[in-house]
């Protein structure tokens, strides 16, 4: 064996530290196995790793350092998005007017600690589908690893914005992904759904990533009033951008759409809010909502607020939580290591967390609650849960619809806006400079 270099014996030490600090946060000690391939790679260097290149060949042919080059940045790129970041891109208007339709993210994994990989064979940067098919997976399921979170810099806080695995999301329509396979279901019932689509199951990790305002952690108690928020009886605190829908009564004036684009609102809402003439339902926050007041052809311009009505289509989904979007709850969210008190009139709201989240089997007999074979009055969380809610309050899908959202389905910390660009806008009048480089709050 040749002596080794005092460059060599640098980057074996560098190299070296860095790989036991990560195996130290990773906590996997099994890794600890791969100290004696750094110390072959750079010091006895008796195995030919890189066995895509012509050993002993100082000069190699294009084709080879291309492939040299590619294999090392998906390496790279592949660890920093699973442990460090991820980038992603605002689909819909849920958190408008906070985050834009457009806006380009960084969501840190190091926040709240990144999460393993639940998945691991799957195929790089692609998420859950090959490109340009929704029914071919971009995975396999013949090996799938159980939730582990490494080390954060911290917990979720009330009102931080995260990014999440959709927890309706472990079933789909694969001609139809965007809604909820179990509102689906609920809509139209489970034969008329199998007849019509290919029902997909998505692990944890593959299920699509939302984003959202986490208005509520474990242990809080929430409750909306006339479309106020309440965490634990006071009134959430005034962050981001918050809007609702308000109804606008003009004297027979049509509303301008420039005018209604310069103030900020979209094409969309714009060409959906149209009513009948002098009457418009837009999406706006209150500070707008006052501004549009001021104008001598408005009559009126009201918030929207859906009363006491009960829709079906909130969480629970049962007609004895006769609640809406506007007025909701209260409602307990759980938190891990505490035990409630379970009855077949509550378990409504803790049904899906103990049957799917933590996955026992749930059965009601005769007006009782078997857990796993055994008769249960009372049900100790495994895990943490949280409650995510859009800005947008009146165009969200969000927790009010389908639940808790278990800490096993955080994927990270919105943090920053890299870049953001305006879909009704042509180039390069798109590009909303005063976003970019934005910390998020």
């Amino acid at each position: 064996m040749e002596k080794p270099s005092r460059k060599a014996i640098i980057k074996f030490s560098i190299i070296t530290v860095i790989y036991i600090l990560w195996i130290i946060w990773n906590g996997g000690l099994l890794w600890l196995l791969g100290l004696p391939i750094i110390f072959d790679i750079y010091i006895t260097k008796k195995v030919h790793w890189n066995f895509w290149m012509k050993k002993g060949v100082e000069k190699q042919t294009k084709s080879v350092e291309w492939i040299d080059a590619i294999i090392f940045a998906v390496v790279v790129a592949s660890l920093l998005r699973t442990f460090l970041f991820e980038a992603y891109v605002i689909p819909t208007s849920s958190m408008e007017k906070s985050l834009l339709v457009g806006d380009y993210l960084f969501v840190s994994k190091v926040t709240y600690g990144p999460r393993k990989p639940i998945t691991p064979i799957s195929v790089p940067f692609v998420h859950n589908t090959m490109p340009f098919t929704a029914k071919t997976p971009s995975y396999s399921e013949a090996w799938q690893r159980p939730y582990k979170r490494m080390a954060g810099l911290r917990k979720i806080k009330n009102n931080d914005v995260v990014v999440f695995n959709f927890p309706e999301g472990d079933t789909v329509c694969l001609e139809n992904q965007a809604p909820s396979y179990y509102q689906l279901v609920r809509d139209a019932g489970r034969k008329t759904i199998w007849n019509y689509y290919t029902i997909g199951h998505r692990p944890i990790d593959k299920c699509e990533n939302y984003i959202k305002r986490c208005v509520g952690i474990h242990g809080d108690s929430l409750q909306i009033i006339d479309g106020q928020l309440y965490v634990n009886g006071k009134p959430q605190e005034e962050v981001g951008h918050k809007q609702f829908r308000h109804t606008i009564i003009t004297d027979g004036t049509q509303l301008n759409p420039k005018m209604l684009q310069k103030l900020g609102i979209s094409k969309e809402d714009i060409a959906q809010g149209y009513i009948e003439p002098g009457h418009y339902n837009i999406p706006m926050d209150d500070e707008l909502a006052k501004h549009f007041a001021t104008f001598k052809f408005i009559k009126s311009i009201t918030k929207d607020n859906a009363g006491t009505r009960y829709e079906p289509r909130v969480f629970p989904h049962n007609k004895n939580f006769r609640w809406n979007e506007d007025n909701y709850g209260p409602i307990w969210i759980p938190e891990a290591g505490k035990t409630i008190e379970l009855t077949v009139e509550n378990l409504p709201l803790y049904q899906r967390i103990i049957d799917v989240y933590e996955n026992n089997t749930l059965e009601v007999r005769d007006s009782n609650i078997y857990i796993n074979g055994s008769l249960a009055t009372n049900y100790t969380f495994k895990m943490d849960y949280y409650w995510m809610m859009g800005d947008n309050r009146h165009n969200s899908l969000d927790s009010r619809y389908w639940g808790f959202v278990p800490e096993d389905h955080i994927v990270g910390s919105a943090s920053m806006i890299w870049f953001s660009s305006d879909k009704d806008k042509p180039f390069p009048q798109n590009i909303r400079w005063r976003r970019l480089f934005n910390f998020i709050n």
